[in-house]
């Protein structure tokens, strides 16, 4: 498989260098350019095409969350991880509604770092246990869209979603529904197009304020809560 192309964007340049000499250390990651604020990010988001995005909040011209917005109107596909020291709510929250697939903050270790930027590859959104639950409230609390008709949604589909709610990766999806990890992303696209959202965090709020998914999650699933 080809290595997975990082875009670094960061205004400090000493974390920047340091942060791209450390992805640099993993073979299946290029780093494919970077940029120290937003509006380079977004010239060189056109310009290279990288696989994921890897975007501080704080910086000079354009921040973060404006860049995310930028990009993301552009190229709705683009991979964009927030990378920050900031744990404001509020940053959390307006970052995932502007698409974010994402949102870490630079106190985790590299192990966790490269395990967590393999699984954006993969479709998952790393986003810590209690971050998470706050954004399902936030979501649960404003989504207003017209309730989804009851056949739009395949009953494979609903089951996919209702592993999403659980917090499930697509690894375990797989596992629990006896499929592939490329039927349960080619399912969640599916589902992400039907209901007109934009990554699994907000699928998974607006199945849980629409009653798509009303069951609770297992004792099991509720341990391992992630999105």
């Amino acid at each position: 498989m080809e290595p997975m192309k990082l875009l670094v964007v960061d205004d400090h340049i000493l974390f920047r260098k340091g942060l791209v000499n450390l992805l640099s250390s993993q073979d299946d990651i290029e780093i494919a350019g970077e940029a120290d604020d937003g509006l380079e990010a977004l010239e060189e988001a056109r310009d290279l095409m990288p696989d994921i995005i890897l975007m501080d909040i704080s910086m000079p011209r354009c921040d973060g969350l404006e860049a995310t917005r930028l990009i993301k109107a552009e190229m709705p596909y683009a991979k964009i991880v927030i990378l920050t020291v900031s744990e404001s709510e509020a940053d959390l929250f307006q970052a995932i509604k502007d698409g974010a697939q994402g949102y870490l903050l630079k106190s985790l270790e590299p192990e966790e770092l490269f395990r967590l930027i393999r699984g954006v590859q993969k479709g998952e959104a790393p986003i810590s246990a209690t971050m998470a639950a706050k954004i399902l409230a936030e979501f649960s609390s404003q989504v207003s869209r017209e309730p989804v008709p009851e056949d739009a949604l395949t009953s494979r589909e609903k089951q996919v979603l209702e592993q999403v709610v659980w917090g499930a990766t697509n690894k375990e999806i797989a596992s629990c529904l006896s499929i592939t990890e490329n039927t349960v992303k080619n399912h969640l696209k599916n589902i992400l197009e039907k209901l007109h959202l934009q990554n699994r965090v907000q699928a998974a709020a607006y199945a849980l304020k629409q009653g798509i998914v009303t069951s609770p999650a297992p004792v099991s699933a509720r341990s391992r809560r992630r999105l």
